[in-house]
């Protein structure tokens, strides 16, 4: 056996083991403080309003408070997954950009990141809600300002620029797209038929991409003839897209049935949609990280997980996905 495919069939059940055992204990620990009413919703705006869509018909007497909101606290297994995950991620991206004299301050970046993740699952909290647009633009800019601070430290100024650029770039790539992964996880939405945030969302998102690329390869070996991207990634195939977006949509309309019932019940036909175009996403998130490697030269973004190269080269189609699936379940 290929010691590649070794290694894969040994560390992917283990990856998807701890994988499972955090996204247990992401929905257990939001069952548990939702029994407890341990986050309501404060906002009578939104509580009138979701108790007007549960009743269309409004009855004779109107009660005088409307019926409590309990969402209890959501994404705790997402971060813990999030937070490990991102400086080893940051380590690697740092490296690549190194290959092109970009180097952002891994220390700096890798906090960046983890404050708008933390950022994110705080926003759940109405106490924290006020803040929320202020507190996103403060870590933004001090992560900017603290990367120049570190370089006027060492007494240098040659290369200030290239170090901010690359602080900010990194922790933004990182941090700015697992902020939507951790916002649609704890979002809550201001009608009652809106999506609210579930572990389930999480685990579609990771399916579809993940599936994707199986579509894409066995239908890209079987039928594939012409080209996607022939100087950036030459195995991929217009046919294997199509085939792993196929995949995709099929993988999104078998778990519509879950998003959230009975509160959003996802049309199996809206689910298959969403799915092609998430994992249409995920592909390009992959190449995007293709770009990088080939500018830096190397074949995978690290070592860290034999198998499969860097963390980066596992998190790049799920993170990039994210702002799309937060886009769409917003809006449709």
């Amino acid at each position: 056996m290929d010691s590649s495919l070794r290694n894969r069939l040994t560390f992917g059940p283990i990856m998807l083991a701890a994988l499972l055992g955090l996204l247990c204990l992401d929905h257990y620990v939001q069952v548990k403080t939702q029994a407890a009413g341990m986050v309501r919703e404060t906002d009578d705006r939104v509580l009138w309003a979701r108790w007007r869509d549960a009743y269309p018909e409004k009855p004779a007497v109107l009660p005088k408070e409307p019926t409590p909101i309990n969402y209890g606290i959501g994404g705790v297994g997402l971060l813990v997954l999030l937070i490990i995950i991102l400086p080893l991620a940051t380590e690697e991206v740092a490296r690549l950009f190194t290959a092109e004299n970009v180097q952002p301050y891994r220390f700096i970046s890798a906090a960046g990141s983890g404050s708008l993740v933390i950022h994110a699952f705080m926003t759940q909290f109405p106490t924290f809600q006020p803040v929320a647009a202020s507190s996103m633009a403060f870590i933004i800019v001090f992560v900017m300002l603290f990367a120049a601070l570190r370089r006027a430290w060492s007494r240098q100024t040659q290369g200030a620029i290239v170090h901010m650029a690359g602080t900010v770039l990194s922790t933004l790539y990182l941090g700015g797209l697992g902020w939507f992964l951790m916002a649609l996880r704890v979002k809550h939405s201001f009608k009652s038929s809106g999506v609210q945030g579930s572990t389930m969302i999480v685990v579609m998102i990771l399916l579809v991409v993940k599936f994707t690329d199986i579509g894409a390869f066995f239908g890209g070996k079987a039928i594939g003839r012409h080209k996607l991207i022939p100087w950036l990634s030459p195995g991929k195939t217009w046919e294997g897209l199509i085939c792993g977006m196929l995949t995709a949509g099929a993988v999104g309309a078998l778990l519509a049935r879950w998003i959230n019932p009975p509160v959003y019940p996802l049309p199996w036909e809206k689910g298959f949609i969403f799915g092609m175009i998430i994992g249409g996403i995920g592909q390009l998130g992959d190449l995007l990280e293709s770009l990088m490697k080939r500018d830096a030269e190397v074949k995978d973004s690290g070592k860290l997980v034999p198998g499969f190269g860097g963390i980066l080269d596992i998190i790049d189609s799920p993170l990039l996905a994210a702002p799309f699936a937060y886009l769409m379940f917003s809006l449709f």
